[in-house]
């Protein structure tokens, strides 16, 4: 869930040529959507288990907080490798930090094959989070600089509009292929996991048939993680937007987490495919959002992503109160609207605010705070579930959402 902006663009061949040395180049064409396709099975394959977790729980005895312990060893697992390895394959080069992080994609998927102990899901989960840590910014990188080569000159709608797909889409195609074959086919736990490896796979060689766009460097700087700054000019606006981002990332944690949870239980729909789709659904309309007002003014589009997520929120807690399955569909869908169209005008904010020379730092912090909002808010949900009804629980996180929703809006206004 990053930005389809990277922070850096080295526009070099692995040759040592410029990318723009072969206007028109086929390989690169290729190689653009072979990146794209790779690029949406790793993010596919982080939100696998979200319709297999009331799966977990009926068979294992986990209880809602647990899962939620679960989901945070993932984004966890995000944060370690984003300041660890994110900016890495700028002096290594894009496939030599992709290939692996989807190596150890695959590592997690042989674990959750093996079993489904507490122990084994953590690690799965933990490993899954440090691979797409380091894929999010490598690939969009890649797109781009692919996007570059293959059409010099030409307008970069295409790289936004694919990186967006791949990423925010890809988080919804996994719980949609994860449901289906959960509801369908043998083995719910294990079926999915295990096409999804074959898809990996697939993937890393198709990786290894793309041209590199960054030539190594032979002398490399020290080493070191990469660094966090908030202090870009204007505080006022940075923490408006990094409140956006943690808000953003709220609705799509609760959605990844514990909301098949909530459908199977509190809504009486156990399908697998169902939870699926309620996921796909909220992920495809914050991915569609993304692209559609990506022309909309920047005041417009932060108004749009507050109301939209306002107002969804609110009818997810009145679809659950009334048990209404619909309510809580279109509640979903326009909360994932909001919490899109908001986070992309966040990442916008940032880039725009923050000097070159620490733009990479001012997106670390920005991305540092939002994954904070997705494990923040699904512990405590939970938390909360221990002491009272998933219902209650819901009607508190709403209300603390809409609180830090109008905190946004009175920031931006003094901005």
């Amino acid at each position: 869930m990053t930005t389809s902006t990277p922070s850096r663009h080295l526009l070099t061949t692995g040759d040592g040529h410029g990318t723009g040395t072969a206007p028109g180049s086929r390989r690169h064409g290729v190689g653009f959507w072979l990146v794209a396709l790779a690029f949406l099975v790793a993010m596919a394959f982080s939100t696998v288990p979200t319709p297999l977790y009331p799966l977990y729980m009926a068979r294992d005895g986990f209880s809602t907080f647990m899962v939620t312990v679960v989901f945070a060893a993932y984004a966890v697992g995000v944060v370690i490798s984003l300041l660890l390895a994110g900016h890495v394959s700028d002096w290594v080069g894009r496939k030599k930090i992709l290939v692996p992080a989807l190596a150890l994609e695959l590592v997690a998927a042989a674990l959750f094959l093996t079993g489904s102990s507490l122990p084994v899901l953590l690690a799965a989960r933990l490993i899954t989070g440090l691979g797409v840590g380091m894929v999010t910014a490598t690939a969009t990188a890649h797109l781009h600089e692919l996007h570059a080569a293959h059409r010099p000159g030409a307008s970069g709608q295409r790289f936004e509009v694919v990186s967006t797909a791949a990423n925010i889409g890809g988080l919804g195609v996994g719980p949609l292929i994860a449901g289906f074959l959960a509801q369908f086919v043998h083995a719910p736990l294990r079926t999915p996991y295990l096409v999804f490896a074959v898809l990996l796979l697939a993937s890393m060689v198709a990786l290894a048939l793309t041209p590199e766009t960054v030539e190594e460097r032979l002398v490399r700087p020290a080493y070191r993680p990469q660094r966090i700054s908030t202090d870009h000019g204007d505080r006022a606006g940075y923490l408006a937007a990094a409140a956006a981002g943690f808000a953003s990332f709220a609705v799509f944690g609760l959605f990844t987490s514990i909301a098949p949870g909530f459908v199977a239980s509190t809504l009486h729909h156990p399908s697998r495919a169902l939870a699926g789709g309620i996921v796909f659904a909220v992920f495809g309309g914050a991915a569609l959002a993304q692209t559609l007002t990506s022309r909309l003014p920047t005041p417009a589009r932060k108004a749009l992503g507050l109301l939209a997520q306002a107002a969804g929120v609110v009818a997810l807690v009145i679809g659950m109160h009334t048990a209404d399955l619909a309510a809580f569909l279109i509640g979903g869908i326009v909360a994932g609207i909001g919490a899109g169209v908001l986070f992309k005008t966040a990442v916008g904010t940032v880039v725009a605010m923050a000097a070159p020379a620490k733009r990479g730092e001012a997106l670390a912090g920005l991305f540092l705070i939002s994954y904070l909002g997705l494990i923040v808010p699904a512990l405590g949900l939970g938390i909360a579930t221990l002491t009272m009804s998933a219902t209650a629980a819901m009607t508190w996180f709403a209300g603390v959402l809409l609180v830090l929703l109008a905190g946004v809006a009175v920031l931006g206004r003094r901005r």
